[in-house]
C-alpha cells in the first residue's frame, strides 16, 4: 500500500502513527452522526459521537450512550469496524488490507509497522502481519462459535450470530462494548459459563500479545521463549490468579455483588473481575456496589493494564514487572536489574520508568482538572473514571453518562493518549531524540 502523501511531509513513525488515529477517530464520528447511525434515525450529538468513535479506536468502551439501545445496525456495524482497526492499529489494519490485495509493502511503511506492532527490528514483519490476521480471525471466529451457542437461543438466529461476532471482537480486542443493553454490560450472565469463559479467554488471548502468542505456538520446535514471553506471561499469571483470589476475599459476602451468588458464580466472577480490568472493561458483578477494597484493587489491575504489542492498555505487563524487578535488585544491592538470569539495559529500565511516571502524572493532572469541572462527583470515582480512560478499560461507576462537555473532552483525550502511548505522544510532539553528547559532571543526591 503506497501512503503517498506521506513523502510529501516529514514526519517521523510516532507521528504519523498518533496521526493516524487522529484521523480514524474523526472519521468514525461523522460517520456516527448520521441518522442512519442510530435506532431512531436521528442525528447524534457530535460530541457524543466523537466520544463513542474515540472510545471503539481506543478500545477502551466508555459510553455517554447506550450502545445496544441507541444504536442502528448499521452504527453498531460501524463500531465494531473502528474497534478492529483501533485493537489491531491502523497502520497494522492498513498492511493487512495491502497484503490481502497483493500490494507490496514498502520499506517506509514496514518501518511504520514495526512501530505499531513495538518490535525490536523489522525483520520478518510482513509474515508477522499475516500470523495476525489469520490468529485474529481464527480467535475471533472461535470465540463467536461459542457465544452462539448460548446467544441464538436467546436471541435468534440472526441477532444471536451478530452479537456473537460483536461480542468475539470486542472482547479479543479488549474493548468492553456489548450490545446487551440498558449499561447492564454482563452482569446477567454471571452465571453463565460459556458466556464468562469465553469473554475472559478472548480477553487474556488479546491482552498477550501477538508476537508471544507466535513464540508459544513455535514453542515445540524452538524449545525456548525470549525474556519477554517469559516476564509477559509470568506478570500475567500472577495478576490472574492473585487478583482473582483477593477480588474472591473482598467480594465474597459483599451483598451488593457476590453475596447472593452460587459458589460457582462467585468462582466465575472472581476470576473474570481479575481479568476483565487489563484490560476490557466488561463486567459480570456491579462496579459501583464493590467493596472499597475491590475497588482499589480494579484500579491497580487497570493501571497495570496488558502486555505490549497487544490489543490491550495501561503501562502494561512488562512495564511493570521491570519495575519490580529493578526495585528488587536494589535491595539485593545489584547494580543491574536481573531477570530470569538476564541483565535489562539501563535504556529499558528508564523508558519503563518514565512510562509509568506520565501515566501517574497524566492521570493526577485530569483526575485534579475533572475535581473542578465534575461538581459533585467524589475522588472514589473521578480516578476510576480516569484510570479506565487511560488504561483503554471502560470500567466506570457510573459517572461516564454524567460528565459535562468539557468532562467527556478531557476523558476523551485521555483514551486517545492511553490507546496511543504517553511515550508515543510524547515523542510525537518533541519528534526529536535527546542529545547524549554531552555529559555533565557527577553530583549526588540524597534519596529516600
Amino acid at each position: 500500500m503506497q501512503i503517498s502523501f506521506l513523502k510529501k511531509i516529514s514526519l517521523n513513525a510516532v507521528q504519523i502513527l498518533a496521526i493516524g488515529f487522529a484521523i480514524v477517530i474523526f472519521i468514525g464520528a461523522v460517520m456516527l452522526t448520521l441518522p442512519i447511525s442510530s435506532s431512531n434515525g436521528t442525528v447524534t450529538n457530535f460530541l457524543d459521537s466523537l466520544f463513542t468513535s474515540t472510545s471503539a479506536v481506543c478500545v477502551t468502551g466508555l459510553i455517554t450512550v447506550d450502545t445496544g439501545t441507541h444504536w442502528s445496525y448499521f452504527g453498531k456495524t460501524v463500531i465494531m469496524l473502528l474497534i478492529e482497526i483501533g485493537g489491531l492499529g491502523f497502520m497494522s489494519f492498513a498492511t493487512l488490507i495491502a497484503l490481502l490485495m497483493g500490494k507490496k509493502i514498502t520499506l517506509k511503511e514496514r518501518l511504520l509497522l514495526q512501530e505499531a506492532l513495538n518490535t525490536s527490528n523489522i525483520q520478518g514483519l510482513v509474515k508477522l502481519a499475516r500470523y495476525l490476521l489469520m490468529f485474529t480471525l481464527s480467535v475471533q471466529l472461535s470465540g463467536a462459535l461459542l457465544l452462539s451457542t448460548q446467544f441464538i437461543p436467546e436471541f435468534g438466529i440472526g441477532k444471536g450470530i451478530y452479537y456473537s461476532i460483536f461480542h468475539a471482537v470486542s472482547a479479543f480486542c479488549n474493548a468492553g462494548f456489548d450490545l446487551i443493553g440498558n449499561f447492564s454490560s454482563l452482569t446477567g450472565y454471571a452465571n453463565n459459563s460459556v458466556v464468562i469463559l469465553t469473554i475472559g479467554g478472548l480477553i487474556a488471548i488479546g491482552g498477550l500479545g501477538f508476537a508471544v502468542w507466535a513464540e508459544l505456538y513455535n514453542y515445540k520446535k524452538s524449545k525456548r521463549l525470549s525474556l519477554h514471553a517469559k516476564v509477559v506471561v509470568s506478570m500475567t499469571l500472577f495478576l490472574m490468579i492473585a487478583g482473582s483470589i483477593l477480588m474472591f476475599i473482598f467480594e465474597f459476602n459483599n451483598p451488593g455483588t457476590m453475596k447472593g451468588m452460587s459458589f460457582k458464580g462467585k468462582i466465575l466472577s472472581s476470576i473474570f473481575a481479575s481479568v476483565s480490568p487489563r484490560t476490557a472493561g466488561f463486567n459480570s458483578i456491579s462496579t459501583d456496589a464493590m467493596s472499597t477494597a475491590g475497588k482499589f484493587l480494579t484500579i491497580i489491575l487497570m493501571f497495570i493494564g496488558g502486555s505490549p504489542g497487544s490489543t490491550a492498555g495501561g503501562i502494561k505487563t512488562a512495564t511493570a514487572g521491570i519495575l519490580i524487578m529493578t526495585v528488587i535488585s536494589v535491595i539485593r544491592g545489584r547494580n543491574d536489574t536481573e531477570v530470569f538470569h538476564k541483565r535489562i539495559s539501563k535504556d529499558i529500565v528508564y523508558r519503563a520508568f518514565a512510562v509509568t511516571t506520565l501515566g501517574l502524572v497524566l492521570i493526577t493532572v485530569v483526575t485534579m482538572i475533572l475535581s473542578i469541572t465534575e461538581v459533585g462527583a467524589s475522588f472514589e470515582y473521578l480516578l476510576y473514571e480516569v484510570t479506565s480512560a487511560f488504561a483503554t478499560v471502560g470500567l466506570t461507576l457510573g459517572l461516564t453518562t454524567k460528565l459535562t462537555s468539557i468532562g467527556k473532552i478531557l476523558i476523551a483525550l485521555t483514551m486517545y493518549f492511553g490507546r496511543v502511548g504517553p511515550m508515543t505522544v510524547v515523542l510525537a510532539l518533541t519528534n526529536k531524540k535527546g542529545n547524549n553528547a554531552i555529559r555533565y559532571p557527577e553530583e549526588k543526591i540524597m534519596v529516600g
